[in-house]
């Protein structure tokens, strides 16, 4: 395996964003629109905290990993949402929307690293927080497992978070367009 590098999120990777996250999410998880207003979210005080990993063999680069996180002030809270549990204003909570890693990478802490820097781009940005929707049903909870050990707390369970977007054209990897999947809201303190 080659080594790995990371990279601020720009739209010369939103390609291989796209097609890693319908790989690992299911179909219609990301589209070019969706991901042009995620990645903008990210943006504060002319600063990114988005990132991608990119492995690199021979003159080839592949993309194998990408964090997208809303800046504090760019993202809305919904009912999905328990600020009153937070402990933290809502406008000093970044929103980390996404993570994912290509299978045969994971294992690697490229998600941890991940979460790493979009932490501290998000810190600059005057974050004291950031909140996360997990998904439980991924494979042997990782998601929840990963984010717990890089320090983040549950705040609540969600049933059927994505039940909505599956009727909208997400296809869910387990439930089709019927999704009935568990969200762990959690939270990591900076």
């Amino acid at each position: 395996m080659s080594a790995v590098h990371y990279e601020k999120l720009a739209p010369k990777y939103f390609k291989q964003v796209i097609k890693l996250a319908n790989a690992v999410h299911g179909d219609g998880y990301l589209t070019q629109p969706r991901l042009t207003d995620w990645a903008a979210r990210g943006i504060s005080n002319d600063s990114n905290c988005g990132y991608v990993a990119l492995s690199k063999k021979g003159n080839s680069e592949k993309l194998v990993g990408f964090r997208i996180t809303f800046a504090a002030q760019h993202w809305q809270t919904d009912q999905w949402c328990s600020p009153k549990l937070w402990q933290v204003p809502k406008d000093k909570c970044c929103y980390f929307k996404c993570n994912t890693v290509d299978e045969s990478y994971r294992g690697l802490g490229i998600g941890k690293k991940l979460l790493q820097l979009s932490s501290a781009a998000a810190q600059k940005q005057g974050a004291l927080a950031g909140v996360a929707h997990l998904w439980k049903q991924s494979p042997n909870n990782s998601a929840v497992g990963y984010f717990t050990h890089c320090g983040g707390t549950l705040v609540k369970s969600h049933p059927n978070k994505w039940n909505e977007e599956s009727k909208q054209g997400y296809n869910c990897i387990l439930c089709g367009h019927d999704c009935h999947c568990e969200a762990a809201e959690m939270i990591i303190y900076f």
